[in-house]
């Protein structure tokens, strides 16, 4: 399939192969530089199609694409697509036995493979580099590639030997890709990787189809269910959670709910995770709830929702885990429950860091943003790209703050008193002991330490319980509250505290919304997806739409594969939508490559005209 580089050819590849008669942006300028023998890092979104990027140039160039991939999952979801889709393409891991591997090294070494995957472990051992040094490599890509930053959240310290390559492999265009670098991560990596003369490529960071949401964190695995059961009943998603405690639990409290839910986390037997991902990959409907050790690479486009049970430390995280939703631009939600809790967590983590002055500041602004997302009252998505150097010049519409509207207010009063409160009880008492203070609820611990005489004593009577906990919670990610380590995360004033109490300085706070009644919502207006339009199936097309997809498993299930490795969502519903009936008609649905549509184009024909037995 190797063939001289020009654009015709690259558009007729995406044709043939993909299904598409367009490119992305910036797929076209990435592949045409690449083309031409040049280094690229490329910073693209979930779903923007990274992956043509590298595959294209590979079918076109002599010789081989080495795929450099992190994870075993993930290349065998990326081969299986591309054979199904008629590339050339292997890989080499610890999955393969001894007689699956002399077969792929065989097609190798004769010319047969256009795209091979490999881990970064297996590609800089000395067999391997011996194997690739006997044929002709046409580029070599990295991906996940943020994985290589000192700066990102998934550091992986094998990555660091790929700086090794452009000496193994002289001249050959080397690509590295991720969904998530912010200006730091892409400098690490350009310094790490030896991509000094690299060419950038950032895209539009944007993905309109999530639907950002964050809830404060009050009774929060009900709050989920609710959030589950009323919007993404029947859907796969992903939950989040900081520990592997709170995962065991989680998955059992929601699966005792009903719910198809299944824990994964780095505690648990290698079989038992294997087999965690390979259900994920597979099966419709299913939830996993894992620690942060899941998701890095995930390709299963149909996740409609994930959650955050606990705040991640840094937009990055939160933007790398958020994105594994709706891949295929499909409506998806990013749901995150947020507390008190997670933002003297936060501060706390800032605080024990032990590393250098410059990575210490880095980290500060990281851990700031997250809490500056958290409480923001504009637009969420202007917040979230702006944080990666972008900018959205209206309110998306698509988040809560846009569709619920946020209320705020002149908190500086009452920061004064919950500040004063913090010094005259000795700062060393956290949220729920001075809350008791400005309410004037005496307890015993209160008259032993003498603080039912103190000055603040129920002074606070303008607010509620929640009212106070909201506002210790703002001061403490706002930096006006230290949490001390030496009182177990009780509160100590600060540098920032002093003008507050000294009204040199307003502090606007955000009233907490409160718990919506329990509806399933639909999406439409504020919270749709008005620049990514979806099909809606309604009547005999959502019969059909269920026909497909029950054909759809059975098939993956026959040939071993994940449902979504036959056929996206999106092609499907297409092809429900439009009711084709001829194979002309079948070929100008999205994502029918030459292929898909020799194998499968007369078994889709039928299911559409009612056909039984197909």
């Amino acid at each position: 399939m190797n063939d001289a580089p020009d654009s015709p050819r690259a558009q007729g590849i995406l044709h043939r192969v993909y299904g598409y008669t367009d490119f992305l942006p910036l797929q076209e300028e990435v592949i045409s530089h690449m083309l031409s023998g040049g280094d690229a890092i490329a910073v693209m979104p979930t779903g923007g199609g990274k992956s043509a990027c590298f595959q294209i140039p590979a079918m076109m160039r002599p010789g081989v694409g080495v795929v450099v991939s992190p994870l075993i999952a993930l290349m065998q979801d990326q081969v299986s697509a591309l054979v199904q889709a008629g590339a050339r393409a292997d890989f080499l891991n610890s999955s393969l036995g001894l007689g699956e591997e002399r077969r792929v090294r065989e097609r190798l070494l004769s010319g047969e493979t256009d795209l091979l995957y490999v881990a970064p472990e297996r590609l800089m051992t000395p067999g391997c580099l011996e194997l690739f040094s006997r044929v002709s490599v046409a580029l070599i890509a990295m991906d996940e590639a943020h994985c290589v930053s000192q700066w990102g959240h998934d550091f992986r310290p094998e990555y660091l030997r790929l700086a090794e390559l452009p000496e193994r492999f002289p001249g050959v265009p080397r690509m590295a890709l991720t969904a998530t670098a912010d200006p730091f991560t892409r400098k690490d990596m350009k310094e790490r990787l030896g991509l000094g003369q690299a060419r950038e490529f950032v895209g539009d960071l944007d993905r309109k189809n999530i639907f950002y949401q964050v809830v404060v964190k009050d009774r929060a695995r009900e709050r989920l269910f609710s959030f589950i059961q009323d919007e993404h009943p029947g859907q796969s998603g992903i939950v989040y959670c900081m520990t592997r405690k709170k995962v065991d639990q989680t998955a059992a409290w929601l699966a005792g709910k009903g719910l198809p839910a299944m824990g994964y986390h780095a505690g648990m037997d290698a079989r038992d995770r294997q087999e965690a991902q390979r259900r994920f990959r597979h099966e419709d409907g299913l939830i996993m709830v894992a620690t942060v050790a899941f998701g890095l690479g995930i390709d299963k486009p149909d996740v409609r929702f994930v959650a955050h049970l606990d705040l991640p430390h840094s937009l990055e995280q939160y933007y790398q885990e958020t994105g594994r939703a709706g891949r295929d631009g499909l409506p998806a939600t990013a749901w995150t429950a947020y507390s008190l809790g997670d933002a003297v967590a936060v501060r706390t983590l800032q605080d024990r860091s032990q590393v250098d002055e410059a990575f210490r500041l880095v980290q500060k602004r990281r851990l700031d943003s997250i809490l500056g997302y958290c409480e923001t009252s504009r637009c969420r998505r202007q917040v979230l790209l702006e944080h990666f150097g972008q900018s959205l010049s209206e309110p998306c519409g698509n988040c809560d703050v846009c569709r619920d509207g946020v209320r705020s207010w002149d908190g500086t009063v009452a920061a004064q008193k919950a500040l004063s409160c913090v010094y005259r009880t000795g700062q060393m008492f956290g949220a729920a002991y001075l809350t008791d203070v400005l309410l004037g609820n005496s307890t015993e611990r209160m008259v032993r330490f003498g603080h039912d005489k103190v000055s603040t004593f129920g002074i606070g009577e303008e607010l509620d319980r929640k009212g106070w906990m909201s506002v210790f919670r703002q001061l403490v990610a706002a930096g006006y509250l230290k949490v001390d380590l030496e009182s177990k995360a009780g509160f100590s004033l600060c540098e920032e505290s002093w003008p507050v109490l000294r009204g040199e300085k307003k502090v606007p706070l955000r009233e907490d919304p409160a718990p919506p009644v329990r509806q399933r919502r639909t999406r439409t207006g504020i919270g749709s997806v008005a620049s990514e339009p979806h099909v809606v199936l309604e009547g005999p097309a959502q019969e059909l739409w269920e026909r497909l997809r029950t054909w759809r498993r059975e098939t993956a299930v026959e040939k071993e594969v994940p449902p979504y490795v036959i056929f996206h969502d999106r092609t499907l519903k297409e092809v429900a939508a439009r009711r084709p009936a001829s194979l002309l008609e079948l070929a100008e649905i999205p994502g029918l490559g030459e292929k898909k549509l020799a194998l499968y184009g007369r078994t889709l024909l039928a299911l559409v005209a009612g056909e039984e037995d197909v």
